[in-house]
């Protein structure tokens, strides 16, 4: 039996975001990690003989340069390299967008001159309303509390104070804020492009890791939710951290150590503790009590109050509701060794180009992305999948040996359980040799080129990392699962039914993505109500 101030249950990016902040506040605090490695979905493992790669998330933008700061990551090694080119989307016709910088505009221009001319009035508007919300990124949302009481009018404050910060928003900037978060992708990027290839292009970011269609409303908000990401101080672009997506874990579990922070891998939390109704620490698998007076979890919420808390220690309508917690990501990962570089009809050649380094978006028109979407309802898996393909090891030699490359795909969309009963244990193989031909029929020979390759399907994901469904996010991101909703409305601030006990995962404000605001933000709230004690 041991005891410490705080125990994290889950060892991601998040959950040891929180560790490191609470470290450097003085706390002493423990990780528990199920797997062999923290980092949760964001680590780099070897799949194949000497190729290594991000196996779950696979790219970066979203990290808080805040959390770089303050924990001083660049010093623990970590570092993030932008693309050379930000997406490539060649066409079934050979033709191709490539984008990138002052660049986009032209790209544009050869399908519409139109949508070259209106591109910077797009950019602006989506730039001005992430520009005030990026700061609430790393804020507790207003709490919608019940009752009155000195915490319902602290909150009722909070969301005075964010009205007034949403005031000085002009009178278009407001309305393009409504239109982001009710509006279909299809109807707001319908608004500003008219050609196919320009509208598919945008739409990718509202649909990836969304099991949607882009025609569905709400999924503008994906739009906006990738906006808020930078690389180097550039606004809206993607990068790639040296050494994968594990590198940036890795730096956290450094800084984590810095400050006195215990990281255990192996070690499986069976059940949160719960005495006198309140969380008083971890049960593991193998026996061990964990004792600390306060727990965060960085898992998902359903896997958390389903699987982890007694179902006694939760209020019933709470226990109901949390229950039903929406995952759904459809998504289907892949890991792939190349012995080459592909070579695309649309741009020729197999020495190391711009596009090669970009993401790589195969689904050209919005009703693409919408018959994968239906296909998948129909089916289990999309006949005609959306794949971004990236070959990280164009920026990052240490990932593949010498002329050789590694490649992610990621691939859309899938169902998380499949309509006919079936396992995905029976389809795995089938549906992976789908995804390596979709992407044959744009780069002729990359087939050929395949030799070696790791699979994760939704029950992949889901056992191995603890993706409930294969969703990426912790819970679907619509409206009713975001901001005061996530996870639900009273519980937003990190803070669960239960005393003691915090989210720090992507199930809490502002969701899904490698951005380590959740597991910042949770931190802050338990300090401060430790200083309030």
């Amino acid at each position: 039996m041991s005891a410490y101030d705080a125990v994290i249950v889950g060892g991601g990016h998040n959950g040891l975001t929180c560790a490191a902040y609470l470290g450097k506040a003085g706390l002493r605090v423990k990780v528990l990690e199920r797997r062999a490695v923290v980092g949760g979905a964001a680590v780099t493992e070897e799949f194949h003989p000497g190729f290594r790669n991000s196996v779950a998330a696979y790219t970066v933008s979203l990290l808080a340069p805040k959390i770089v700061r303050e924990l001083d990551l660049h010093a623990h090694g970590l570092t993030v390299v932008e693309r050379r080119a930000q997406n490539f989307l060649p066409l079934p016709d050979g033709r191709y967008l490539l984008t990138g910088g002052e660049h986009t505009a032209a790209a544009l221009g050869r399908f519409s001159p139109r949508d070259a001319e209106r591109y910077a009035g797009f950019r602006a508007e989506l730039d001005a309303v992430a520009d005030v919300l990026r700061a609430l990124a790393l804020e507790p949302p207003p709490n919608l509390c019940e009752g009155w009481s000195l915490r319902s009018l602290r909150e009722l404050l909070r969301a005075a104070l964010l009205g007034n910060r949403l005031r000085r928003l002009d009178g278009a900037a407001r309305r393009a804020l409504l239109d982001l978060l009710a509006q279909s992708a299809a109807d707001y990027l319908g608004r500003w492009f008219e050609s196919e290839p320009a509208q598919a292009l945008f739409a990718f970011d509202a649909i990836v890791g969304n099991y949607a269609s882009p025609y569905a409303p709400g999924t503008a908000y994906g739009l906006l939710h990738h906006a808020f990401g930078e690389v180097a101080g550039r606004k809206g672009t993607w990068g790639h951290a040296i050494g994968g997506m594990g590198a940036i874990s890795l730096a956290i579990a450094r800084a984590a150590r810095q400050y006195g922070v215990e990281i255990e891998t192996g070690a499986t939390v069976r059940e949160i503790v719960v005495e006198r109704g309140r969380a008083a620490g971890a049960a593991l698998a193998d026996g061990r009590l964990v004792r600390a007076g306060i727990v965060a979890a960085g898992v998902n919420p359903r896997l958390l109050y389903t699987t982890m808390v007694p179902r006694e220690a939760l209020p019933a309508a709470f226990a109901e509701r949390i229950a039903r917690w929406r995952c759904a990501s459809g998504t289907f990962r892949m890991n792939v060794a190349l012995a080459r570089l592909p070579e695309f009809t649309a741009r020729p050649g197999r020495e190391l180009q711009d596009h090669h380094t970009a993401g790589i978006i195969l689904a050209p028109s919005l009703a693409y992305m919408d018959r994968a979407w239906s296909d998948a309802r129909r089916f289990g898996w999309s006949r005609e999948p959306v794949i971004e393909l990236l070959i990280p090891s164009t920026l990052d030699a240490t990932l593949a040996p010498p002329g050789a490359h590694v490649a992610s795909l990621f691939c859309q969309h899938v169902a998380p359980e499949l309509p006919d009963g079936s396992s995905w244990e029976a389809h795995r193989e089938a549906v992976g040799d789908l995804m390596i031909a979709t992407v044959e029929r744009y780069a002729p020979g990359f087939a050929a080129s395949v030799v070696g390759r790791q699979i994760l399907t939704p029950l992949d994901l889901e056992r191995t990392f603890g993706l409930v469904g294969g969703d990426i996010f912790h819970g679907a991101m619509n409206l009713d699962q975001l901001f005061s909703a996530r996870p639900m409305l009273g519980y937003a601030d990190y803070r669960s039914p239960l005393a003691g006990l915090y989210h720090c995962g992507a199930g809490a404000h502002p969701g899904g993505g490698v951005s380590g605001a959740p597991g910042h933000n949770a931190a802050q709230a338990i300090l401060r109500d430790r200083r309030r004690r």
